[in-house]
């Protein structure tokens, strides 16, 4: 499912989608449960002019985030894996007033990365990969490596005196996989849960296994070196052309998508949404901010989400929730109602306390 873009097109794609992500946050689609994550946050106190890193910061993820944090007066300096996101990164300039840099650093390589991150008050790690065949998809070698660039990235942020926070990207799909033989497993998906390692691999969900480790790796690291860390774990990120500007993650993502369906577990989150929570999570880490957040704002629990869903990706709607109703004996919920009490607002999210 790979496309192949001249530059030119590239050029043109990215231009329109930096201009998509500024009116996308409005838009609800039909079809799901909404939980809608509005952040007010950030307009107390003023950050404006703190210099971050967000790494692969030309990511599906990274452009909406680096284009969220301009608007809110960062300065910003962001992680490239080549010359042709070095080029990609000078579109961006153009509307950064100065604001904005890009530095060449793998992050394979750590003492790149410490580079990278001098100077810089927080590190915003998205978790950006592709499939190094040129495949979207996610293989188990794929869910190996994030877990030495995880372990790389906050090495170099421990080694770098000036890192105070960082935010880690992490995903849902590390969260929802759950051993029902297990006797201890709970009907609520929330900021303390964990896939079940042998079941990822029982099931090959790579994606789910590499995010969960990757994750875990982190924390691991984070607690020896004494980081200030907090991860977002969010659901199957969404947005405009979604598909095919992120194909691996979403591909990825959507295996064992069927049996998400029917648990109740298939959730969505605007990448705008996922931008703005970012940026919350991180200025609320000054004051007690810590730990995991689950982010979604929508439930794929109908017919008709699955069907808005499928149309979206391109794919059959029975790849999603098949040809029966999700009318799984054994049901979870999802909670995201830490990260809503974070991001100040009413709660029209889902809350564990109102599960009967």
């Amino acid at each position: 499912m790979g496309v192949m873009c001249t530059w030119e097109s590239e050029k043109t794609e990215m231009e329109a989608f930096c201009r998509k992500l500024v009116v996308a946050a409005g838009k609800d689609d039909e079809g799901g449960r909404n939980h809608h994550l509005v952040s007010s946050y950030y307009e107390d106190g003023d950050e404006k002019g703190t210099l971050l890193c967000v790494t692969s910061g030309v990511s599906y993820v990274g452009l909406a985030l680096v284009n969220h944090l301009l608007q809110l007066g960062y300065s910003l300096r962001i992680t490239v894996q080549n010359p042709e996101e070095m080029e990609k990164v000078k579109e961006i300039e153009k509307t950064a007033e100065g604001k904005l840099e890009a530095i060449m650093a793998k992050l394979t390589d750590i003492d790149g990365l410490e580079k990278a991150f001098q100077g810089c008050r927080g590190v915003f790690h998205t978790s950006a990969f592709t499939d190094p065949a040129g495949l979207s998809g996610y293989t188990k070698s794929m869910a190996e490596i994030e877990v030495r660039v995880a372990e790389n990235v906050m090495e170099a942020c421990a080694r770098t005196a000036s890192i105070k926070r960082c935010v880690f990207t992490s995903s849902l799909a590390a969260c929802v996989w759950q051993d029902t033989a297990q006797s201890d497993h709970t009907p609520v998906i929330n900021h303390g849960s964990w896939s079940s390692e042998s079941l990822c691999i029982e099931k090959k969900l790579w994606y789910a296994l590499g995010k969960m480790r990757a994750e875990k790796a982190a924390w691991r690291i984070a607690n020896e070196r004494g980081l200030k860390l907090t991860t977002i774990c969010p659901a199957l990120i969404t947005g405009p052309q979604f598909c095919h500007r992120n194909p691996t993650a979403t591909i990825a993502y959507l295996k064992g998508g069927q049996e998400m369906y029917s648990l109740g577990l298939l959730a969505t989150v605007d990448v705008t949404k996922l931008a703005e929570a970012h940026a919350s999570v991180l200025k609320a880490m000054n004051n007690n901010a810590s730990g995991r957040y689950i982010c979604f704002d929508k439930v794929i629990d109908s017919q008709t989400g699955a069907e808005n869903l499928a149309k979206e990706i391109g794919m059959p709607k029975e790849k999603i929730c098949g040809e029966t109703s999700n009318s799984s004996v054994q049901r979870f919920e999802l909670s995201n109602e830490k990260l809503c009490r974070l991001m100040s607002r009413p709660l029209r999210c889902y809350s564990e306390y109102q599960m009967k």
